[in-house]
């Protein structure tokens, strides 16, 4: 079995179905992935078996292990796909959590017809049991908390009282993440836009940072132009990225400094 040493920090290219099965069981800390779901990209002919690859995740992914699963549908016929649901609904029939549903809202895409312009993905925390980690991003408040309330037990008296609730200026952030698409990618990593859907650095990085801590593997078995891996690797994680395009490979390891080919 060639895992780790030749994967751990490596760009695979090959169908991820196949190169998943090479990875022990309970090995990954943290998957983070953008499926070429529907029909939305361009993604040079290549599809992929949802339902094979969902399984082997449950498989390879360590206990308290996170998923998350950035997807959008297609509007097809006047109506949308639906696949998005479909397959956070099947991620929990084969035994994971369906821990949170978030949005990230992004910049609109021109639409015609009798439809506002879609401006958001859906991105499904899928966790196997309990999150083992959780690292929350935290954001100031906007007001001051000052109001009191009752106490839910008894103080060492036995009696009932008000309880002032503690003036903290930070909360943690809410599930809805504002993020340009493509943003962050800095004047060095133009390469990155030879890629058709850039994934956003500062969406992998709290995603990274969120549910994973320093040292641990994370996985993207689709990684495309490689902002998964790039982000573990500046965020001091280990990485595996699998990418089925040889073109989008190179792409990958250009934006990661690799020279090793496989």
């Amino acid at each position: 079995m060639k895992y780790p040493d030749d994967f751990i920090n490596k760009i695979i290219q090959g169908d991820c179905l196949d190169v998943m099965k090479e990875i022990p069981d309970n090995s990954i800390d943290l998957v983070i992935t953008s499926p070429p779901y529907d029909n939305l990209r361009d993604y040079k002919g290549y599809s992929f078996d949802f339902e094979g690859i969902a399984n082997e995740l449950y498989r390879i992914i360590k206990q308290g292990g996170v998923i998350v699963w950035v997807v959008g549908d297609a509007t097809i016929n006047g109506s949308e796909t639906g696949t998005s649901f479909k397959q956070a609904l099947y991620f929990k029939e084969i035994g994971f959590n369906l821990h949170d549903t978030m949005i990230w809202e992004r910049a609109t895409i021109p639409q015609s017809g009798h439809r506002y312009e879609p401006m958001f993905e859906y991105m499904f925390i899928i966790s196997k049991g309990k999150p083992k980690t959780f690292n929350p991003i935290m954001v100031k408040k906007l007001f001051t908390e000052t109001r009191k309330v009752k106490k839910s037990h008894r103080n060492k008296k036995g009696e009932f009282g008000l309880l002032k609730v503690p003036k903290t200026k930070m909360k943690i952030d809410g599930n809805i993440w504002k993020i340009s698409q493509g943003g962050g990618i800095s004047t060095k990593d133009k390469i990155a836009h030879e890629h058709p859907a850039i994934f956003p650095d500062k969406l992998a990085e709290r995603h990274i940072k969120s549910w994973s801590n320093e040292g641990d593997l994370i996985l993207d078995p689709m990684c495309g132009s490689g902002t998964t891996c790039k982000m573990a690797k500046l965020l001091k994680r280990n990485y595996i990225g699998i990418e089925i395009s040889k073109d989008y490979c190179e792409i990958a390891r250009k934006r990661l400094g690799q020279e090793i080919l496989f």
